[in-house]
């Protein structure tokens, strides 16, 4: 029997980040843009519980990497799309990052996980 969680967030990335990039794409030099969003799009999922947050993704979904709370002392959020969504950027204890891009309701997501971390994290300090 596994422990429980309670999902708050699982899905893809934004769909207006999808949208936007095949607008560039018209263009010569947005081509890689639009191939990156088109990637995001089929094969990035993101799970966000109580307990930990999952991201796969990777070619055809094949890489995944989880991260619990007390492992995260800084997170930097970036808004795109007119703040409809935004990349986050968590930093471990041991130095690494993780990069989530074009999360959805990314404030929403930015205040649940800040919340999260002061909970299991006492030494952490938001940074905006």
């Amino acid at each position: 029997m596994g422990i429980r969680e309670e999902i708050y967030y699982e899905g893809g990335p934004h769909i207006g980040d999808l949208i936007q990039n095949l607008v560039i794409g018209l263009t010569i030099i947005g081509i890689p843009l639009t191939i990156g969003a088109i990637v995001r799009a089929l094969w990035l999922r993101f799970r966000i519980t109580d307990r930990r947050i999952s991201v796969i993704g990777g070619w055809m979904g094949g890489d995944r990497t989880d991260v619990i709370y007390s492992e995260i002392v800084k997170v930097v959020k970036v808004p795109r799309g007119v703040g409809l969504w935004g990349d986050m950027v968590l930093t471990l204890k041991n130095g690494t990052r993780l990069e989530m891009r074009a999360v959805p309701k990314f404030l929403e997501v930015y205040d649940y996980i800040n919340e999260r971390i002061a909970a299991k994290n006492p030494e952490y300090s938001s940074a905006n």
